[in-house]
């Protein structure tokens, strides 16, 4: 399962191990036009969604779907209306007239209010998102959650960094191709007094590093005290237009986003709100409207944001709203293809090893109190994993599609979609339930639940291997596994407990100890400027720490529990395969997970707005510090020396 002729043979390992893993692969494999990075994560994902084509393509064209099976009649609906191109084109606007009309009529502060009120429970929110989570002080209910929404770059540096002033201009006259399109008769003037509110929304929106903090995520109050904060939008109708009672507590967070908000809605123009509301409709609803749309937003989302070459074909575009709208749909379809309930129970097995060994090395560590290390494994022991896919799949019954009108299709399941959302809101949490798609290449953790989620896409080669080694298994998978659960452990994931709940469980010795390896973290990553071209342009040591943790954590882990599994099976120690060592072959699959490159332009997003560190940085960066790292020595460019390394988990 490992192609030893990749190897990059003129590199040392020990100088740079991601390029002798990997470089000849990438030399061999350039970025599709139509993608802005290519890796093994973007290999899968086109595999998955090649699965999916025929799902949908077979869905569309079934004569009389099976009695009752109202998910794929639904899904084949909205693929088909999405793949009429002729009847999308002879909509053109007219879909959208409505939402345009009604920004139109707006003549107040008032009247603003009221419409982002409707839009809003409509399933169409502007300036702020309105969903449901897990309360921070009591996980075991749901809560409605207001959170900033407000912008069209990646982040709020965009809009103010002279690094960006490419990109700004090019996002102007994106907002001017937008408003002419739909008929503007001043597009320029428009657009600036659009750009001037967004510009003052981005003062008060939260950076991404600011994002990450649980502080800034939930802030729960009532109607009454909300509208002492945001005296020109009253929540109480606001909670009315969403099917919740006027006495229902929700989190706005962070209030400061808020407060200024408000300041907005009675103080800036009514054309500039007119401009702002225009525009993201119709960005909004490009991708689904006539081809000069889609056309406008592909230039500015894919060419000038991320430097993509090519639009993705079609089908690929639609699935990807399919996905957005309606992909536990898909999934069920998917995995029923792709998964069996055995390929289920050989990976919850191995996630059973993997956890194991993160239990022993919080009970090793040298640097936490016995008080903080229990709570650390109350919390270790209330994970809740999840394998492939849910046990129990979502009933559509009730929403009605059409095979065409693709703008209404979609329209119709976000308000389907919010309804459902909302129904959650003050009902206990269902832990069982996945919030992300078992169609998905990736894995994820989920603090309010305190889960581990690893979807049937993920759950196959090179990261898993039904008959492969050990070695190739735990450096691919099981280092993702070890990931995931670190993160229940990171500088934002170890500020809530088992259930779930926000909550200080750690002595302020061991949390000054935690704080002291993380900001070596963050030094260590923030000297790293991963394009030659912009020096200047480091990766943020803070925002990336959640994700320089895991992949530390989840490292360490995996080669502990491999270690465990040899131990058991000596014959298989001292085996070599391809004249690599199993400890040797762990490192190799490891680097080769992670192996990606991407374009100039997305790595600059990448940077400004992602909280992992680009491909490169990430293996060596994380591999330096890992001393069972045993191709290399002191001296080594690969392996920091002994004082250097961080140790967390």
């Amino acid at each position: 399962p490992f192609d030893t002729a990749e190897l990059e043979r003129s590199t040392a390992p020990c100088a740079d191990f991601d390029r002798f893993v990997n470089a000849r692969w990438l030399a061999a494999h350039p970025i599709p036009a139509d993608e802005v990075r290519w890796g093994v994560f973007d290999q899968l994902t086109l595999e998955s969604l090649r699965v999916q084509h025929d799902i949908a393509e077979q869905a569309a064209g079934a004569a009389s779907p099976a009695d009752g099976d109202v998910a794929r009649r639904q899904l084949g609906l909205l693929y088909r209306s999405g793949m009429d191109a002729a009847a999308i084109e002879r909509a053109s606007l007219a879909p959208l007239r409505p939402t345009l009309d009604a920004i139109a009529r707006l003549k107040t502060p008032e009247d603003t209010a009221n419409f982002l009120v409707r839009a809003a429970s409509d399933g169409q929110p502007f300036v702020f998102a309105f969903d449901v989570q897990g309360d921070f002080r009591d996980a075991r209910r749901q809560i409605g959650a207001a959170s900033p929404a407000a912008l069209g770059l990646p982040s709020r540096d965009y809009y103010v960094d002279a690094r960006y002033a490419r990109e700004r201009e090019a996002y102007r006259a994106y907002v001017i191709r937008l408003l002419r399109l739909a008929g503007d008769a001043a597009p320029e003037q428009s657009a600036d007094g659009a750009l001037a509110l967004e510009a003052a929304l981005a003062k008060v929106t939260p950076s991404p590093v600011e994002a990450r903090q649980p502080a800034n995520q939930f802030h729960a109050m009532r109607a009454a005290e909300a509208d002492r904060l945001t005296p020109h939008f009253h929540w109480t109708p606001f909670l009315a237009a969403q099917g919740l009672p006027a006495r229902a507590e929700f989190s706005l967070a962070p209030p400061a986003f808020f407060a200024g908000f408000d300041r907005l809605l009675a103080t800036a123009p009514l054309t500039q709100w007119q401009a702002y509301l225009r525009f993201h409709a119709l960005d909004d609803a490009a991708p689904y409207l006539a081809q000069a749309l889609q056309d406008a937003a592909f230039d500015f989302h894919g060419r000038a944001l991320t430097g993509q070459q090519q639009d993705k074909p079609r089908w690929q575009r639609v699935l990807g709203t399919v996905n957005a709208q309606m992909g536990g749909a898909m999934g069920q379809l998917y995995v029923a293809r792709t998964f069996s309930p055995e390929a289920k129970r050989r990976a919850q097995a191995l996630v059973t090893r993997l956890l194991a060994a993160l239990k022993a090395r919080i009970e090793a560590l040298d640097w936490m109190s016995d008080a903080t290390k229990a709570r650390a494994l109350a919390k270790w022991q209330a994970f809740v994993p999840k394998v492939g896919y849910p046990d129990r799949w979502r009933d559509w019954s009730g929403l009605d599609l059409s095979p065409t009108g693709y703008y209404a299709n979609v329209r119709a399941l976000a308000r389907f979609n919010h309804r459902d959302a909302m129904a959650r809101i003050g009902k206990p949490t269902d832990r069982a339930r996945w919030s992300v798609l078992p169609q998905t290449v990736d894995a994820f953790y989920r603090a309010q639940d305190n889960s581990i989620t690893f979807p049937a896409a993920i759950l196959q080669p090179p990261f898993f291997y039904p008959d492969g080694d050990d070695a190739i298994n735990y450096g691919g998978i099981g280092a993702a596994i070890g990931h995931e659960a670190t993160h229940g452990f990171d500088d934002a994931g170890r500020q809530f407990d088992g259930q779930g709940n926000q909550a200080d469980w750690w002595t302020p010795q061991d949390n000054a100890r935690f704080n002291d390896r993380a900001e070596a973290l963050v030094r260590q990553f923030g000297a790293y400027a991963p394009l030659p071209g912009h020096p200047d342009v480091h990766i943020n040591g803070r925002l990336t720490l959640g994700e320089n943790i895991a992949d530390l954590g989840g490292v360490h882990i995996a080669y502990d529990a491999l270690q465990a599994a040899l131990k058991a099976n000596p014959a298989e120690a001292r085996r070599r395969i391809d004249g690599y060592t199993q400890d040797q072959r762990f490192f190799l699959a490891f680097a080769r997970i992670w192996r990606a490159r991407m374009r100039e332009q997305q790595t600059l997003v990448y940077l400004a707005s992602n909280p992992h560190a680009p491909p490169h940085e990430r293996i060596i960066g994380t591999l330096g510090n890992v001393p069972a790292f045993v191709q290399c020595k002191a001296g080594d460019a690969m392996l920091r020396p002994d004082g250097e390394q961080v140790r967390i988990w």
